[in-house]
């Protein structure tokens, strides 16, 4: 074999380094031409964040909520985050939000939620969503239907099992978002079977065994405001 053709092979160790190179150069773009479309991505999304029209207006006052500076420290706003889930219209457009909170902050929803709220909080959460129509985008009265009792119940009942630093409590503003989204007696009185259904308990003893005894009397007083 002449010189001419020796110089004209590759030795085994060249083709191992040149294909390493090879792929470390076909990885670096791919990595970067992810990240281009997911910033490109988030750019379109965050234009639609500024109308509650679009599903983004939700997923960032989500995050926002997350982030949010507390008076004595950092944390989640939780109150926040209850007002926002009340108003979300439908299941259809919370499946929006997942996918616009994905697209802005490549993260899940879901994942974050968990990590915010606590146990109680969460499922206080689900449970609001499960209570909303299959689909739609306004909030027009709708007809009230056992799922919709069977999700105030479940969120009676977060509330009720809510602890702080590993001690029981009761979540106060969680259960005053129920008795106020509550249109009439009657649907006070359906909820307190759903609960009865649920859990096997009463919801007025539990009430009772929940809330002092003036705090009692002021929340009762929001149903027995309402129509009959």
């Amino acid at each position: 074999m002449n010189a001419a053709s020796t110089h004209d092979e590759f030795t085994l160790k060249e083709i191992v380094l040149y294909g390493s190179l090879s792929l470390v150069v076909l990885g670096g773009s791919f990595f970067i031409g992810r990240n281009l479309i997911r910033n490109a991505r988030s750019t379109g999304e965050e234009k639609k964040t500024y109308s509650d029209d679009y599903a983004a207006y939700y997923a960032q006052k989500l995050k926002l909520a997350f982030e949010n500076d507390m008076p004595f420290g950092w944390g989640t706003d939780e109150e926040e985050v209850r007002e926002i889930f009340r108003a979300v219209p439908s299941k259809e457009i919370f499946r929006d939000i997942m996918n616009s909170y994905q697209k802005l902050y490549s993260r899940s929803l879901m994942m974050d939620l968990k990590g915010e709220l606590t146990t109680s909080e969460y499922n206080e959460m689900l449970a609001i969503i499960a209570g909303k129509p299959d689909n739609g985008n306004t909030n027009s009265q709708q007809q009230i239907g056992q799922e919709q009792y069977t999700a105030w119940a479940k969120r009676l009942k977060a509330a009720f099992d809510t602890s702080y630093w590993f001690l029981p409590g009761t979540d106060e503003p969680a259960i005053k978002a129920v008795f106020l989204e509550l249109p009439t007696q009657t649907d006070f009185q359906k909820t307190a079977l759903a609960y009865k259904n649920l859990y096997g308990n009463d919801l007025i003893s539990d009430l009772k065994s929940e809330l002092e005894f003036w705090e009692y009397g002021s929340y009762l007083s929001i149903i027995n405001n309402k129509p009959k």
